[in-house]
């Protein structure tokens, strides 16, 4: 396999243990400064050049795209998408988990425990969305921080509100989010490949810091994840679309809550710590990825005309509770089961004698309008209001003091 890794760091420990995995396995391997690309456009020949040279033929891509070239360095493995070369992380899935907020908006529609969030702009909003969120204590971020860099503790309403009052005046976004008092100064990294955790370890700060982060001076441990962990890990990173990933998850009292996945995984810290070849295992999958690739379904399923994919969900009450897979009518119908979810359980490709449960998802591939006849019309869904206790209302000189810059004490 002929490997490229995308890097403008090629001394990280990072990149140099993923050159020599792939070194150690006889694949040839070069680090591609990824600042040094020239993309260009032509009809049905869309190519690269790499320090003025048109690049040469390349079996698959691994990127390690810093946040402060995301755009540049997102377009720049879409290129090597539309080549048609194997990336280990697409462009679409960076992005999606490059940003806290959009990652967490494509996480909540899922089964996958995330701490309450809210993001406003309205400084009226402020107070309100604290309340929502369980009130102070919380947790302030920057959207696209990285390194515990840009999270912050407010201990009261007041420093929360001057906070995020300074952060929005210097045209900062910041996400207000739920402190869940029982992991406090501690999390959980897993490093998903494929459909694996290869890793795992517990970080814990130290002293009177609640960042947990190795770069903020939090300590590791080794830890075996649990198969909920282990699920809702590989889950994540596989909805924001990554292959590589790590994922940064909270232990909270009804389980994991993810806080963070990460595109570009530092393995330092988890190698030593762990003293596992992470860099073999991403290495091991993306070569094995480019003799057997996987199949983009969106583009690939809906090229004969009147068939195509759909998620049929089976709602208690439906004539297919009860019935086993081969005695649903679905085949008669020139349905197919791709893949079966019941909770977070996935089962692919589901044996005709398995019994069809209420809440069942399916994933068919099929004669579109017999589909749409097994997917009820849309309601909406009543909401229950969420009712709390309002803050008491701050004295005049608290007000004052909302509106000042946040002192070291504060934080």
């Amino acid at each position: 396999m002929k490997l490229a890794i995308l890097s403008c760091s090629p001394k990280a420990y990072s990149t140099r243990r993923l050159v020599e995995a792939a070194e150690q396995r006889g694949h040839q391997v070069r680090v591609l400064n990824t600042l040094k690309f020239a993309i260009d456009l032509e009809q049905g020949e869309p190519s690269l050049f790499y320090r003025r040279k048109l690049l040469s033929d390349y079996d698959a891509v691994l990127p390690r795209i810093g946040a402060s070239i995301t755009y540049f360095g997102t377009a720049v493995v879409r290129q090597f998408e539309q080549m048609g070369v194997y990336c280990a992380n697409t462009a679409a899935g960076i992005t999606n988990s490059r940003d806290k907020l959009r990652s967490l908006q494509i996480l909540s529609r899922h089964h996958i425990g995330i701490p309450g969030t809210t993001f406003v702009r309205d400084k009226l909003d402020v107070l309100p969305a604290i309340d929502r969120v369980g009130g102070a204590p919380v947790v302030i971020k920057l959207l696209e921080g990285t390194q515990g860099i840009g999270v912050l503790l407010a201990d009261s309403h007041s420093t929360a509100v001057g906070i995020i009052e300074l952060l929005q005046s210097q045209k900062q976004n910041v996400l207000i989010q739920k402190f869940v008092a029982e992991s406090k100064g501690r999390d959980v990294r897993a490093v998903v490949v494929g459909d694996q955790v290869v890793a795992g370890m517990r970080r814990v700060a130290q002293g009177q810091e609640f960042r947990s982060n190795v770069h903020r001076g939090g300590q590791t441990e080794q830890i075996d994840l649990d198969s909920t962990y282990r699920q809702t890990a590989v889950r994540a990173a596989q909805i924001l679309g990554l292959r590589f990933a790590g994922v940064d998850m909270l232990e909270g009292e009804n389980g994991p809550q993810v806080m963070e996945v990460n595109s570009s995984p530092g393995l330092e810290g988890i190698e030593r710590c762990t003293q596992l070849d992470v860099a073999g295992a991403a290495i091991d999958y993306i070569a094995a990825q480019v003799t057997f690739p996987e199949i983009d379904l969106r583009q690939r399923l809906t090229v004969s005309q009147g068939y195509g994919a759909a998620e049929i969900h089976v709602p208690a009450g439906s004539s297919l509770v009860g019935r086993q897979i081969g005695e649903s009518g679905l085949r008669d119908r020139d349905i197919n089961i791709l893949t079966l979810q019941r909770g977070t359980t996935v089962i692919p490709n589901p044996k005709s004698t398995r019994v069809l449960e209420a809440d069942d998802r399916l994933l068919c591939f099929g004669k579109l309008e017999f589909m749409r006849d097994l997917i009820p019309a849309k309601t909406r869904k009543r909401r229950k209001p969420k009712i709390r206790e309002l803050p008491d209302l701050p004295a005049a000189d608290e007000v004052l003091e909302m509106g000042r810059a946040p002192e070291e004490g504060d934080r």
